[in-house]
């Protein structure tokens, strides 16, 4: 296995004014401030959710924009990315070995992640200190093993849907088309081992596809750019829709799920990296620019391309197994939405309508948030995974209408554990399978995390190199 290879930079002569301007976290953090500081004067002057103002609108515009964005190059990436990490595979030793040390770990922190829901639930007892104000309402989409079986079917080659609807009063039939993630997994993954079955002449194929993910990842990087931007929108439309006020009610609900989200993200892979012999703080300074942009966007599949590239070049795990690994994670790790929410959440809804439930029913949380976690990938993340939950333990599903209020400000916690737990679990199978870059990994983190490598070609022509590298600094080695 070979290390990553470290391009060329040019010497960073920028002054520390600058270098604080053009560092992503500042332009994050700056512009979660900005956003939140708009969206309270938006709410002073009289926005609100069915109130809107221009300022408002602008604010909504743009944050929906940047997610419609994401949103557009999903399906594109998840193809080609599954496909060109399956064929990846037959360049790694011990693939089979690597893939089933990848689930297992996948397994064990999603054990630990719902253990730790159940137990603060059972302790803060959220449900039975909820406001009497809460109004239940049925879910606007249902999770049960049965659609999560027949989600694996594909309707059409990318997994495409259509869905209409007809407003009575104005007489108008509004459509617009979807698609089903799941199915775009299986008909990848389909796609990727019979390229493999195939041999040398689906050599030509799978090279095109690595290809077409590299120019996939590119247009990525330029909406990773812009993310201060749509952070801005983002986070002040959400103060303008939901408003401080809505935490009222559900603060102690709002409280353990974040609670549980810092105990995982802060003390549990903390210790699991330190238990492998690796630096707490170069795994944290390694994957936060995933992290922060996972917080902000609250999509764990628009954040892959850096969460892959910084698994791979700050981290130090092998690319032939980085893009095996983290793509699969992306859609089938999520300790915050599949694990430490659902757990909470279940124990909430049981509380509030004063239901008992059985060591039995504890048990199923576990499995369900063990195994179940790929049907969040089908449809809405978490809301199916709690309907899921809910629907296996037979508590009410109205149970899921007292959450909606405040689920996207919990979102943006859980997809943040989300992605370090995506980065987490390769990084710890390449150190226990022996092929981690160490010295990347305890190398220390330089320039834009999201910044373009130099190609091959570059690298070899310096008079190509050189404008790139002054526009670019390389990332974080």
């Amino acid at each position: 296995m070979t290390s990553t290879a470290r391009a060329q930079k040019a010497p960073d002569t920028r002054g520390p004014v600058r270098k604080l301007l053009t560092s992503f976290g500042f332009q994050i953090l700056a512009s979660l401030v900005l956003g939140i500081a708009v969206g309270l004067i938006a709410v002073s002057i009289g926005s609100s959710a069915t109130n809107p103002t221009v300022l408002s609108d602008t604010l909504d515009r743009i944050g929906s924009s940047y997610v419609m964005l994401l949103r557009a190059a999903v399906v594109p990436l998840i193809f080609t990315a599954i496909v060109a990490s399956i064929s990846n595979l037959r360049r790694v030793q011990n693939a089979a070995r690597l893939a089933g040390q990848t689930l297992l770990w996948f397994a064990i922190t999603a054990f630990i992640a719902v253990s730790i829901g159940i137990l603060l639930g059972l302790v803060i007892q959220p449900g039975s200190k909820a406001g009497t104000d809460l109004e239940t309402g049925a879910p606007y989409t249902v999770g049960t093993w049965w659609n999560f079986l027949l989600g694996l079917i594909p309707q059409n080659f990318l997994g495409l849907t259509v869905n209409s609807s007809f407003d009575a009063d104005a007489q108008i039939v509004t459509s617009g088309v979807g698609f089903n993630i799941l199915q775009v997994i299986v008909v990848a993954a389909v796609v990727g081992i019979a390229a493999l079955k195939a041999g040398k002449k689906a050599e030509p194929f799978l090279a095109f596809t690595e290809s077409l993910l590299k120019v996939i990842q590119r247009v990525l990087w330029w909406i990773i750019r812009i993310a201060p931007i749509g952070t801005f929108g983002l986070i002040g439309a959400a103060v303008v829709k939901y408003g401080w006020d809505k935490l009222t009610s559900l603060a102690w609900f709002a409280g353990a799920i974040y609670i549980g989200l810092a105990l995982v993200l802060f003390v549990v892979y903390p210790i699991l990296v330190r238990s492998h012999g690796l630096s707490v703080k170069q795994y944290f300074s390694g994957a936060w620019p995933a992290i922060q942009l996972a917080f902000v966007s609250r999509s764990s599949i628009g954040t892959l391309p850096l969460t892959e590239r910084v698994t791979e070049r700050n981290l130090g795990v092998p690319g032939s197994y980085a893009s095996f690994a983290v793509p699969l994670g992306a859609t089938t790790k999520m300790d915050g939405c599949a694990a430490i929410y659902p757990a909470i959440a279940a124990i909430f809804v049981a509380q509030f309508f004063d239901i008992q439930l059985s060591f039995v029913q504890y048990l199923l949380i576990v499995i369900v948030s063990v195994v179940g976690s790929a049907a969040t990938a089908g449809t809405t993340g978490a809301i199916v995974m709690l309907t899921l939950t809910l629907s296996t333990l037979g508590l009410p599903l109205e149970g899921v209408g007292l959450l909606l209020a405040i689920d996207p400000i919990l979102d943006m916690g859980r997809t943040a554990v989300n992605v370090a737990g995506q980065a987490l679990v390769p990084t710890i199978v390449a150190k226990r399978e022996g092929i981690l870059d160490e010295d990347l990994y305890n190398a220390p983190r330089n320039g834009l995390p999201f910044a373009e490598d130099l190609d091959e070609s570059d690298a070899a022509d310096p008079d190509a190199a050189a404008p790139d590298a002054a526009k670019e600094p390389a990332g974080s080695r």
